[in-house]
């Protein structure tokens, strides 16, 4: 019969008996009476099947099971209550292994710039990040949290919305340069296109119409690629015309690296998402990050 269930039931229970001689001076200190505290170890030597202590009406005494079971329960008692008393002393101060999955675009635009201070402010916790376009399972992977950018589907995650990036059609000086710059959606019908391409293929590029509708272009791109900074270095090497969200590429179209081709027929902002399994019980190392990813997104939702 598998007793894992309650292998630990009676164990507190017995070793306080053993520590004060007595039912009632056991049942007195965890606040239980003298008859729940006998009761609840013969259920134990039950399970254990062997005779713990040998009882009088004036003493009691352990058994040579007893002894075993007493030295083994003894010091898992006292670790079970180190650990208690390591976490209260912690109170609300994060610490541990911090596991969280974010896109490539978004590490390289933000937070290889952020977790250095992130470190020095929290010592006592360690990060563990999975850098890349994949849509990992939070629950299934045990993941504390991650980023997400542009819609996300129907799920039980909490998501809270950092800030918001712009999408932008780009092409390299270089490129439009041989090949003319489109002025009207069906002008890219015959250009090199480069694509965002994961889960599904596209055949066609959507874009909004000034007037508040939309108009599909057919697509058949040069290049599918399942990585947006790919895409960025293939548009910034003259390859041909791509989309990304303006996180991945604003230092480019700053410095005129990329130009941003129908700005008139964009698709609207996309936001960014800190996504986590749930509110309850949020260990204080996950709190403190999502904390930190909303102050220091700040300064990106005024841009």
């Amino acid at each position: 019969m598998d007793h894992n269930r309650d292998i630990f039931d009676g164990m507190v229970l017995f070793c306080a008996v053993v520590d004060q001689t007595s039912f009632s001076a056991a049942a007195k200190l965890l606040g239980h009476t003298p008859s729940h505290v006998s009761k609840e170890i013969q259920r134990l030597e039950a399970r254990l099947g062997a005779r713990l202590l040998n009882r009088t009406t004036r003493r009691i005494s352990l058994t040579e099971a007893g002894q075993i079971y007493y030295d083994n329960a003894r010091r898992m008692v006292e670790d079970a209550g180190a650990v208690q008393d390591r976490l209260h002393s912690l109170g609300d101060r994060p610490f541990g292994e911090l596991r969280m999955s974010v896109p490539v675009i978004f590490a390289q635009s933000c937070l290889h710039h952020w977790l250095p201070e992130f470190l020095e402010r929290y010592p006592e916790v360690s990060l563990q990040i999975d850098i890349s376009e994949r849509r990992a399972d939070l629950v299934g992977e045990a993941i504390d949290l991650a980023v997400r950018i542009g819609s996300l589907p129907e799920s039980d995650l909490i998501a809270r919305e950092l800030f918001r990036t712009p999408g932008v059609m780009i092409a390299a000086p270089s490129y439009l340069e041989r090949h003319g710059t489109p002025r009207f959606p069906e002008d890219l019908v015959g250009h090199a296109l480069i694509d965002f391409s994961f889960h599904q293929t596209s055949t066609h590029w959507e874009l909004h119409l000034p007037d508040g509708g939309t108009t599909r272009i057919p697509v058949t791109p040069r290049v599918r690629c399942n990585a947006a900074e790919t895409e960025k270095v293939l548009a910034l090497m003259g390859v041909g015309i791509t989309r990304l969200p303006e996180l991945a590429c604003r230092a480019e179209l700053e410095n005129g690296q990329l130009v941003r081709l129908l700005e008139d027929y964009q698709r609207p902002a996309s936001g960014v998402h800190v996504i986590y399994p749930s509110k309850e019980n949020l260990p204080s190392k996950t709190r403190a990050m999502i904390d930190f990813l909303v102050e220091k997104s700040a300064g990106w939702r005024g841009k």
